[in-house]
């Protein structure tokens, strides 16, 4: 996406940084995971092909995509690449009353949850985030850099809603989505997937701000 190109975001553990070609060859050798590709539902790509990827992203209006750093070895070592932990996105999903299938997954939203539904005319962004190096899962990286991503997406997308869909046996995402005060919506077990949505108000902002802690969506340095 073209509008976070030249933005990073600084909180207390994690750097979000843009998708640069720099990047790639980690994230390749990332993907080739079978582990990741199952949670992430993805397929291996060649390195070409995750280039054509990178370049896709960055020119996608639909989708915001930043990758994680560790703040305190990138402190250390100033070097991106060694500091790189994983990924997070945004998918942005625009609809109105118009849009085909609304009318149901509205119904079926109002069966499993006591949430609002959406205005008629919103901005939904569905959320995913990966830690891919197992040294630093369980560090509170993820979810520092969800509640950033969270916030960005509130504040510089203008998004009304949060959708997330994570593995039903992915037990820390399903628990980390209610500690943010997600609500169960779905379960699609043919596919084994559990999605979650939060309506965007202030309180609900607020209290991210809370969990986040200070951060400074600043400009990333070209080169």
């Amino acid at each position: 996406m073209k509008l976070n190109e030249h933005l990073q975001i600084i909180g207390t553990k994690v750097i979000l940084v843009p998708y640069e070609s720099k990047h790639v060859e980690k994230y390749h050798q990332w993907m080739k995971s079978e582990e990741l590709q199952e949670l992430t539902a993805s397929e291996p790509l060649t390195l070409d092909e995750e280039y054509q990827m990178q370049r896709s992203w960055r020119e996608d209006q639909d989708k915001c995509t930043f990758l994680i750093l560790d703040r305190e070895r990138y402190e250390q070592t100033k070097d991106e690449i060694d500091a790189l932990v994983g990924d997070t996105n945004i998918f942005i999903q625009p609809t109105s009353v118009d849009s085909p299938g609304r009318q149901s997954q509205d119904d079926e939203r109002e069966v499993h949850s006591k949430e609002p539904l959406p205005s008629d005319s919103s901005q939904v962004g569905e959320i995913e985030i990966m830690i891919a190096e197992p040294a630093a899962r369980r560090k509170g990286y993820g979810w520092q850099a969800t509640l950033l991503m969270l916030l960005f997406g509130v504040e510089h997308l203008h998004l009304n809603r949060y959708i997330a869909i994570t593995k039903d046996t992915n037990a820390k995402a399903m628990q980390m989505f209610e500690r943010m005060k997600f609500t169960e919506t779905k379960r699609t077990p043919v596919f084994h997937e559990v999605t979650f949505g939060r309506s965007i108000d202030d309180e609900w902002t607020k209290c991210m701000k809370r969990e986040a802690g200070a951060y400074a969506v600043v400009p990333y340095p070209d080169g």
